[in-house]
């Protein structure tokens, strides 16, 4: 496919750029810098370089760099910004473990688990900031002083919304009561936010055109909220083969996802909407028989085909604002076919 051969293409500019933002600057600081490094799959617990196997997929970098250029941009310019990016991302992801108690994270251990948790809120606040510095490597690479400038505040902006959603993704593990608009509200912050920003730096490293940077801002978010909603139907529904989580792993946790919130604000059967707060509400884990039960309950109340239908249709309008503002027919086939592989769709 198109999408395999560009992505061969595009990683390792990726990868090479990250290896080098993320080098100790000195020898003392060589313990540092490698529980940094160990978090992007680069060294093993002794700290000794290993073959990245749990990188991630680089989504957001790939994001940003096919919508450059998809605007007839040129996609090295933008490769410090696509870094700074995923360098957010990955922040992010080392403080959810800590919150989350989360002592796994792409099948290895968490940088908390094993430095302890001071080590690990430093180890977080050093990428977010190198991500800042990030930005500032694309003046090197012939981007203008005001496109530069652009692209930061959108980075700082996206931020700041990813912080307030975490903070209503936090609050509403103790909250009884939440409807669907504050769950949408919540995942447009916490997950959409940064690939809205992927999309938009994108745009704003390859043109000037306010229109079409305003659609691919609304590309990412779009894809970002039908991101989420397959992720949550994943995580009740997925093969444990291929997502590589516990089959119903959202549900074992107690997870407020959007198949659960429909299930328990929706009104016409009361009975099922009382007998699943009364599953979520209680303390003691959930074993199998309870998880089947929370399984029937969505199933009967329509849960999983509402949070399809609302995948699909922001699925839908992501590829409408892709339509309404790539200028380049390949990469924006690229984009297209990359949507699809993330919601498990034909591009």
């Amino acid at each position: 496919m198109a999408l395999d051969r560009i992505t061969a293409t595009l990683l390792p500019l990726i990868d090479t750029e990250l290896q080098a933002i993320a080098q100790s600057p000195r020898r003392g600081l060589e313990p540092y810098y490698g529980m940094l490094r160990y978090h992007l799959g680069w060294t093993d617990q002794e700290l000794k370089p290993v073959q990245a196997k749990s990188s991630g997929k680089r989504l957001r970098p790939l994001l940003c760099l096919l919508s450059c250029q998809a605007l007839d941009g040129d996609p090295d310019q933008a490769v410090p910004a696509a870094c700074a990016i995923e360098l957010i991302h990955n922040f992010s992801l080392v403080h959810d473990d800590i919150q989350d108690g989360s002592r796994t994270r792409r099948g290895r251990r968490t940088v908390w688990d094993i430095w302890g948790a001071n080590h690990g809120i430093n180890v977080g606040d050093g990428i977010f900031a190198l991500a800042h510095l990030a930005m500032h490597r694309v003046a090197d690479r012939g981007v203008s002083p005001e496109r530069q400038q652009a692209a930061s505040l959108a980075l700082d902006r996206a931020c700041l919304t990813l912080c307030e959603g975490q903070f209503f993704d936090m609050a509403f593990e103790d909250r009884p009561n939440v409807d669907l608009d504050q769950y949408l509200w919540m995942i447009r912050s916490k997950t959409a936010a940064l690939l809205a920003a992927a999309t938009q730096i994108g745009a704003i490293l390859a043109t000037d055109d306010a229109h079409r940077i305003k659609h691919f801002g609304q590309f990412g978010e779009n894809l970002g909220m039908a991101f989420q909603i397959q992720d949550d139907l994943l995580g009740a529904w997925g093969d444990e083969e291929m997502t590589g989580k516990s089959a119903a792993s959202d549900i074992r946790d107690r997870k407020k996802t959007f198949p659960v919130v429909y299930a328990l604000t929706q009104g016409h059967d009361r009975q099922a909407t009382q007998q699943l707060a009364e599953l979520y509400g209680g303390q003691a884990p959930l074993d199998d028989a309870d998880i089947q039960s929370v399984l029937d309950i969505l199933d009967a109340v329509g849960a999983r085909r509402r949070a399809e239908e609302a995948a699909l249709s922001y699925y839908r309008q992501a590829l409408q604002n892709l339509d309404h503002a790539a200028r380049d027919a390949s990469a924006q086939e690229n984009l297209r076919e990359l949507a699809a592989s993330l919601l498990g769709r034909q591009a």
